[in-house]
């Protein structure tokens, strides 16, 4: 659930999608279970970087692995 005050901050913004995570087909681990925890970043909108190939790539081989 989405504490109120972030709530009312995304009701200002174009497109809050970008900021509350959850997308379709994520992968969301026990952090008490993994070894590795990562960010990727990418130096482009949410949208491109989302759909840009090589980043599912990544992201498929790295959510394949038990520590990761």
């Amino acid at each position: 659930m989405i504490p109120q005050k972030v709530e009312n901050i995304l009701l200002k913004v174009q497109k809050p999608g970008r900021y509350v995570g959850g997308e379709l087909n994520s992968v969301i681990k026990d952090k008490n279970k993994v070894d590795l925890r990562y960010a990727f970043c990418f130096p482009d909108t949410y949208e491109i970087g989302m759909s840009h190939l090589g980043m599912k790539i990544l992201y498929s081989l790295v959510n394949e692995r038990e520590d990761a």
